[in-house]
Parts: structure tokens; C-alpha cells; sequence
């Protein structure tokens, strides 16, 4: 290395640097700075804080390890303080006293990757954090990191494997056997976590720890920034269950096919190892244990939160499946609204109304050897089929096509809303009964509230079928068969006769009240989308507020055309206020922001509210109320105009489908300036001359 991960500048010990892990963290970014290790304290500090909101980085034991990569550190970079007062990073036995702080370059070479690493991983071993509460001066932290990293590098440059997992073996200790067996239980692990610096080797060590304890035969792989070495294919045949401790997609999964898993976090792993193997030696026990299914594929998505065997609670289980459900849904409202919105450009509004006899009666093919001669919407051409479109153009058609696509596209919103949601709560057997009962959801009129129902029903009872005991001849059929069977009858027959009809009567009270709404009703109902649209800018009450308008979007009901119009304008808002403020007040955002904030100008004018996340993340409590207090100005303004939108995406690029399309771009402006000025001006109130060294664990404006 060119240049030690850790000097005595970024050290701080007994120091009382803030109340908060905000401060804390803002306190030890300062520290890199000033020692030349990073060119930019905001850029750095929003870094941190984004990857702190993924997961709390407190460890048990009086631990946290803030970590990210960022393009402001310049080297790999240790900052480390020893605190008086504790203050609390998330863990769940109290305040952390001792915090590793970790910057990687964002495109830092791997070997360095690796040195923090073997940092994360000490700090699973006792000895290394007594060292580090026993230092007495800045030296002595500094010479019990580098002793540990110097190992590491040691070890490094004597084996031929780039990244070697971690592996427990019990040798002369007592193996853990199936109970009456000669054979001890195997188990194989994987580790991965969002950064891929410190969790995922400190989980991996803790489980490496724990087995080696108990005797246990445990091979880990690590999926890190450092790098990995896969399991060798034969150490994985012959495992009898697989430890999953990560907050990421496993990368090819499929290697695991068929053998008993558990799933858990990495922060599990690192408070509670013996729990975890507790679990998975049952599992290898139980031949009704669940197993990684066939089908994982690469594991680049997350596993379905209900089937694994994560302590979340349930409400967020819950939370989670529902946003899993939406997630699949938006891509069909995406490509069906806007094929509708292009049937409209063609043909007009009216289409809405012919659009299915039309598209159904007539083909291109009607007319052999004839040439179509487009004169505004009328078409000369000499056979029957041609001249039923005479008085209504080839336009109309074409548009009426195109509408007919996107109607069969945006059908199977429902459907899928309520089967992706039961996917969430017990992975791959819940689709078949949440489709049945979306479908029906829409058959019966129960719409969104049908599906959500629907959704949640199913997944529940496909997650509590998955437990019962069945002979191990039947075992093969449940998930294929059985479950899909029983479930789809038990969720159809609750439809058709219980939920149905009441779901299908509060779907249209709803309705008929969001019809009869006018006056004040109407704008507060526009001011609350706004407020809700820009609260969490892409998260699950932004999602909330969209799927809430597009499940409801009916092209002959001015009511949800104004919803519909409320809720796209109100979430370009936020990107493109912040794209404006990083240029009439350039001096409050640092360059990278500034970068930001030209691209935040196209994500706000195509609808994507996520482009404001990068401003939000370096400073809530002045973005988020600014945001909001503008979104509440674009959905009032939309609902006082009577502005209609028949596309449910696309923002400044459907104004054809947008009427009156005065009204949307002056409610958007106006919307975008309120949020402009309240964001310029409460980060002006905030901002403190750059003079006195002291303040500099003080909060910098973004």
C-alpha cells in the first residue's frame, strides 16, 4: 500500500463528537478530509448516511462500522473513535462507544478492498476490540489496526487464492451428527451485504467462529467487494442445508438447488451465530425443511421476505410484499398507459368508447392490393372492410389498435398486484392462488382493494400450507400442485362467496366519492396526493399514492383522470426543484450535487421522482418539507384547473394525453418554484461561514 489505511489524524479517542450517529458520522468525515483523504465532506457524509439508511451499522458489543464508497475518498481510509458519551447506531443492545468509520474509493482496487475486510472481520474477535478500548493514545489505536492488517497482508502474499471463504471444521472436537448416523452434518454458507465491505466478512467470520466452537464442518463464501471464491460444486453436493446471511441477492443462487436453507440478514449472523446454525442443523434434519427452489436462477433480486426465515417483523414483512407487488405491477401500467395515451394521440378521445369493435373487425389484410391514402382521418381505398372506415380514418384505427394493446396490457394490473404480493409473502407457490384472486378481483369489480386482499390472503395461506407435514412421497407435489390447487379454490370460493361482493361495494363507494368531490374537497384531496408523492420520493408512500391512482385509472371517470394528473405532476417536482435550485443558488451544493442536479432536470420531465434522492439522502430535514410543500402546490393547482392526464407515466412527454395541458405545465411550474425557493432558503438560514476549525463536526449544508 502507498499510503497506511489509518494515521493518527483520524483517530479520536474519549471524544464526545455529538449526540447523534448523524453527527458522529459528519464529526469523523471531517477527520478524512482534513487529513487529505477525501476531497468533499458533503459528497462523503451523504454517502455514509445512504448507506446507514439501508441498515443500521451499530454491532453488538458497544460496535458500529459506518462504511460506504464514495467518489469523495481519495484512499482507503479508516477514521476511529472511541466514545464518551456512547451514542446509539441501531443496535439492539445499547449505544455503540467504539466507531470504525470505512471510506473505499468508489473504484478502488480490490487488494485494498480486502485489507478492510480483514478489519471487519477483527472486529468479531475479542482480543482485537480490547486492543482498541485498552489504547491509550492515538499510537496505540493506530499500532493495533495496522498489527492486525499487517496479518492479513502476510497471509495474503503466502497463499495462491485471491480470496480465500472462511471454513470451520471441528477436528479433534465433537461433530455435530444427524442424530443416529455416522456421518457429521455439513453446512455451506453465503455472505453478502448492499457495500460488500464490512458486513459480509464480519458475517462470515461469526458463523466461522461459532461452528468452528461447536464442531461443526461450515464452508463460507463471501459475495464482498473484495472479491469471492465460489464454493467448490462438491463441497456443495455433499452439504446437507445452506446458510444464507444476506441483505442482497445471492449471486447464482441455482448452485443451491435442493437443499435445505435458511435465510437471514447479515447482521443475524453476526449477533446471533449459534442461533443461525441451530436453524440450519434442524433443517438438514427435516426432510419437510424448505429448500432453495429450482428455478433461483442468478438470485440478482432479494428473496421474498415472508419465506425466509429473516426476524423481521411482520408488519414489514408485510410492507415489503406489498411494495414487491407493486414493483412487478408498474411496468404493465407503464406500457399499457402509455400505448393508451398513443391510441389517444391517433384517434383521439373518443376512441375510448370504440375502440374494441373497431380493432377486432378490421386488418391491414382486409384490403389486398389497395393502398391506403391518409388525408387527415379519412381513408380512400375500395373494398368493404375499407370503406367502414371511411368515415373514420385509418387514424382511428391505428389509435384503436394501439388502445387495444394497452387495454390488455394495464388488464393484467390487478392479476398481478395481488399475485406479486402473495409472491412476497411465500415465494414462488403463492403466484398461482394471488393471480386467481387478482383475476378475480377484477372479474367481481373488487379492483385495487380486491387485489391488495387477495394478495395478502394468499400469501399467508400458502405460507402456512409450506408447514404442514406431509409423507415424503407427497412432499414433491405440494409446491407444483397441491399448494397451487388448494390455494387458488380457498382464495376463489372466499372471493365468490364471502369478500366479493362487499370488496366490489367499498370499491365503488370509493369511487362515487372521489366522483361527487368538488370545490375544497377536491383541492385538499390534490394537496394530500402531492404531500404524499414527495414525502419519501419513491418509497412506499410515494408508491402508495401511485398505485392508488393507476389501479383506479378509468378513462370515462374525470375523477381519477384527475388523480391520475395529480400524482404524476406533483412527483416531478421534486427533481426538477432541486435541478433548479442547484443553479439559481449553485454555492449551496457541493459538485457533485451540482452533477446531480443537471440530470435531475430530465428524470423530473419523464416522472421519476427518485431523482431528488441524492439531495434528500445528504439533508432530509431541509429537502423533504421543501419538496413536499411544492407538491402540495402542483396537486392543489391540478385539481382548482380540472387538469385530466389518460397516461399514468411519461410526464412532460404525454402532454398529449393531458388536458388542459395549460393547466399541468403552469400547476408543475408553480409547484417546482414554491419547492425551489423553500429549499434555497432553508439551506441559506443553515449555512455557516467556513472559519473556525471547532466547527467543523458541526452539520455542513448540503
Amino acid at each position: 500500500m502507498n499510503q497506511p489505511i489509518i494515521e493518527t489524524a483520524t483517530v479520536r479517542l474519549d471524544a464526545d463528537l455529538g449526540g447523534t450517529k448523524q453527527e458522529v458520522i459528519r464529526a469523523l468525515a471531517r477527520t478524512l478530509v482534513d487529513a487529505g483523504r477525501a476531497d468533499d465532506h458533503d459528497t462523503l457524509v451523504r454517502d455514509l448516511l445512504a448507506r446507514e439508511d439501508k441498515a443500521a451499522t451499530g454491532m453488538k458489543g458497544g460496535i458500529a462500522i459506518p462504511h460506504c464508497k464514495s467518489e469523495a475518498v481519495t484512499s482507503p481510509s479508516l477514521a476511529f473513535a472511541r466514545l464518551d458519551p456512547p451514542v446509539d447506531f441501531g443496535a439492539k443492545d445499547g449505544p455503540a462507544d467504539l466507531v470504525l468509520m470505512i471510506g473505499a474509493p468508489a473504484g478502488g482496487g480490490k487488494e485494498h478492498l480486502k485489507l478492510l475486510a480483514t478489519l471487519a472481520r477483527n472486529l468479531v474477535r475479542a482480543e482485537f476490540v480490547d486492543s482498541l478500548r485498552a489504547a491509550a493514545t492515538a499510537e496505540d489505536a493506530v499500532a493495533a489496526i495496522e498489527k492486525v492488517l499487517a496479518a492479513q497482508e502476510q497471509k495474503a502474499s503466502s497463499s495462491s487464492s485471491s480470496a480465500p471463504a472462511p471454513t470451520a471444521s471441528g477436528g479433534g472436537a465433537a461433530t455435530t451428527t444427524d442424530g443416529g448416523g455416522d456421518a457429521p452434518l455439513r453446512l455451506v454458507a453465503v455472505t453478502a451485504c448492499p457495500t460488500g465491505i464490512a458486513h459480509t466478512y464480519m458475517a462470515a467470520d461469526s458463523l466461522a467462529q461459532a461452528a468452528q466452537a461447536r464442531g461443526v464442518d461450515l464452508q463460507v463464501e463471501t459475495q464482498g467487494s473484495a472479491g469471492a471464491t465460489a464454493l467448490d460444486p462438491g463441497v456443495i453436493e455433499a452439504a446437507d442445508a445452506v446458510v444464507f446471511a444476506t441483505d442482497v441477492g445471492v449471486r447464482d443462487r441455482g448452485r443451491f438447488a435442493g437443499k435445505p436453507v435458511v435465510e437471514y440478514g447479515v447482521k443475524k449472523a453476526i449477533d446471533a451465530p449459534d442461533r443461525v446454525l441451530d436453524e440450519a442443523l434442524a433443517a438438514a434434519r427435516d426432510p419437510r425443511a424448505r429448500r432453495v427452489s429450482a428455478d433461483s436462477g442468478d438470485g440478482s433480486g432479494t428473496a421474498a421476505s415472508g419465506a425466509s426465515g429473516a426476524d423481521e417483523h411482520w408488519a414489514r414483512g408485510l410492507q415489503r410484499a406489498v411494495m414487491t407487488g407493486v414493483s412487478y405491477m408498474i411496468p404493465f401500467v407503464a406500457a399499457g398507459g402509455l400505448l393508451l395515451a398513443l391510441g389517444f394521440l391517433f384517434a383521439g378521445y373518443d376512441v375510448a368508447f370504440v375502440w374494441q369493435e373497431l380493432s377486432t373487425s378490421f386488418t391491414l389484410t382486409d384490403l389486398p392490393g389497395e393502398v391506403w391514402y391518409l388525408d387527415g382521418e379519412i381513408v380512400s381505398a375500395g373494398t368493404a372492410g375499407a370503406e367502414a372506415l371511411t368515415h373514420a380514418g385509418l387514424r382511428l384505427y391505428i389509435g384503436a389498435v394501439l388502445f387495444a394493446i394497452g387495454q390488455a396490457a394495464m388488464g393484467f394490473m390487478i392479476a398481478v398486484l395481488s399475485g406479486y404480493i402473495a409472491y412476497g409473502l411465500a415465494d414462488r407457490p403463492g403466484i398461482a392462488p394471488g393471480f386467481v384472486g387478482g383475476a378475480l378481483s377484477a372479474t367481481l369489480g373488487a379492483g385495487f382493494i380486491g387485489a391488495l386482499v387477495t394478495g395478502i390472503l394468499a400469501g399467508y395461506l400458502v405460507r402456512w400450507m409450506t408447514t404442514w407435514k406431509t409423507p415424503r412421497w407427497l412432499s414433491g407435489l405440494m409446491p407444483v400442485v397441491l399448494i397451487p390447487l388448494i390455494g387458488s379454490l380457498a382464495i376463489g370460493l372466499l372471493m365468490f362467496l364471502l369478500l366479493g361482493r362487499p370488496l366490489a361495494s367499498l370499491t365503488s363507494a370509493m369511487e362515487s366519492w372521489l366522483g361527487g368531490m368538488t370545490g375544497s374537497s377536491v383541492i385538499l384531496l390534490g394537496v394530500i396526493l402531492g404531500l404524499m408523492m414527495c414525502f419519501d420520493l419513491g418509497g412506499p408512500v410515494n408508491k402508495a399514492a401511485y398505485t392508488f391512482a393507476t389501479a383506479g385509472l378509468v378513462a370515462d371517470n374525470p375523477a381519477t383522470l384527475r388523480i391520475m394528473a395529480a400524482v404524476m405532476a406533483a412527483g416531478m417536482v421534486p427533481p426538477l426543484a432541486m435541478g433548479l435550485a442547484t443553479v439559481v443558488r449553485k454555492r449551496l451544493f457541493s459538485p457533485a450535487e451540482q452533477e446531480n442536479g443537471r440530470a435531475a432536470f430530465l428524470l423530473g420531465a419523464s416522472f421519476i421522482t427518485e431523482g431528488a434522492i441524492p439531495f434528500a439522502a445528504a439533508d432530509p430535514l431541509r429537502v423533504i418539507p421543501s419538496m413536499m410543500a411544492g407538491g402540495a402546490v402542483t396537486g392543489a393547482l391540478i385539481m382548482a384547473f380540472s387538469v385530466e392526464s389518460y397516461a399514468p407515466h411519461g410526464g412532460l412527454f404525454v402532454v398529449f394525453a393531458i388536458s388542459p395541458v395549460w393547466g399541468y405545465l403552469v400547476a408543475i411550474l408553480a409547484g417546482t418554484l414554491v419547492a425551489c425557493a423553500a429549499v434555497v432558503t432553508a439551506k441559506s438560514a443553515r449555512r455557516t461561514p467556513a472559519v473556525a476549525p471547532a466547527a467543523a463536526a458541526e452539520p455542513v449544508a448540503a
